[in-house]
């Protein structure tokens, strides 16, 4: 054979061998949104949406605390190694153990969920499933607008209290915030947005004292803190008080999901630090503006752009196919 030939043909075997690796590599870097969809149940099991809808609606009605549960419960699932229920799993050293999720509340709605769903359409429906379904349906019954959820997720099969630590802290800085956002593909923007969250529910005095009475060792306050509201948080919070007692995170707003949260952080009334921290940053703050608009209008839409974020973050990492299972119980793999 010819060396002009032999090194035509090597060179063919190159570029074929280029191509299919940039296929597979870019198969694998939207198989997240591939493999989920709308309407994933359609035809296996229909009415998956408004079961769940019932168990949250039921649940909240009950005891307004669970909507926010549930909404902070998806977010921390999402963050550890993907949308795959491991937040769900119950043992020793699981990421329901770890300090971070220690004060979750709304596991029970899932769990009743996941028993009817399994009477209607037995070992069809994904734990990891119900608990995107329930976190937009916890937004719903506060006020929120609804947004189309992707189905298709699968269960994962490890759990550990050690990954936590991939969460977004309390008292994480902005640079901090922005990394943690961007290793799983969302962008600042995304942050902004998806913090807004906060409108609804509370947060235990034990992750924000520290700022009202010796903040960075000053002897005075965080000067993030409206001085107006600090008389009330130290009413709430007193120094050496009870760390466990419960504040709302949006002022005014505890129940009702909004922009309200905003508008709180640029009056100085952002009650956690990585919160309050979005108004003093300005790579932050500019995001914050445009959710509060000008001149009392409309900047961008916080409800569109919540269930935006919502849907991008919910496909984060998932497992789709043959990879992880779908559970019987949702707090036990198979």
């Amino acid at each position: 054979m010819e060396v002009s030939s032999l090194n035509k043909m090597l060179f063919l075997l190159v570029l074929l061998l280029a191509t299919f690796t940039t296929l597979s590599l870019g198969q694998a870097n939207r198989r997240g949104r591939q493999g989920t969809r709308v309407g994933f149940y359609r035809t296996t099991c229909p009415r998956v949406e408004s079961i769940v809808q019932s168990a949250v609606q039921s649940a909240v009605q009950a005891n307004p605390t669970v909507a926010p549960g549930l909404l902070r419960m998806f977010f921390h699932d999402c963050f550890v190694n993907g949308c795959d229920a491991s937040i769900l799993i119950d043992g020793p050293s699981t990421e329901k153990t770890a300090p971070p999720n220690s004060l979750l509340r709304g596991f029970e709605v899932i769990d009743a969920a996941k028993s009817r769903l399994e009477t209607t359409c037995p070992g069809v429906v994904s734990c990891a499933d119900i608990l995107a379904l329930a976190a937009r349906d916890s937004v719903v019954q506060t006020g929120g607008r609804s947004w189309q959820v992707r189905l298709g997720r699968r269960d994962g099969l490890v759990s550990q209290a050690s990954d936590t630590a991939t969460l977004p802290a309390f008292n994480d800085p902005i640079s901090v915030q922005i990394r943690k956002f961007a290793d799983k593909g969302l962008n600042t923007q995304d942050l902004v947005t998806l913090v807004g969250g906060h409108t609804i529910g509370t947060s235990a005095c034990a992750l924000f004292s520290y700022r009202l009475y010796n903040f960075n060792n000053t002897n005075g306050p965080d000067p993030d803190i409206n001085q107006a509201f600090l008389p009330q948080l130290r009413a709430l919070c007193p120094n050496g008080g009870d760390g466990l007692r419960r504040v709302a995170l949006d002022t005014g707003s505890v129940n009702s999901f909004g922009n309200s949260f905003y508008e709180n952080l640029r009056n100085g009334r952002g009650v956690l630090e990585s919160d309050a921290k979005l108004w003093s940053d300005r790579r932050t703050q500019r995001f914050v503006r445009g959710f509060l608009g000008s001149r009392g209008q409309p900047g961008l839409r916080f409800n569109n752009e919540f269930g935006r974020a919502m849907v991008k973050m919910g496909n984060t990492e998932v497992k789709t196919g043959r990879q992880g299972e779908i559970r019987r119980v949702c707090t036990a793999t198979n």
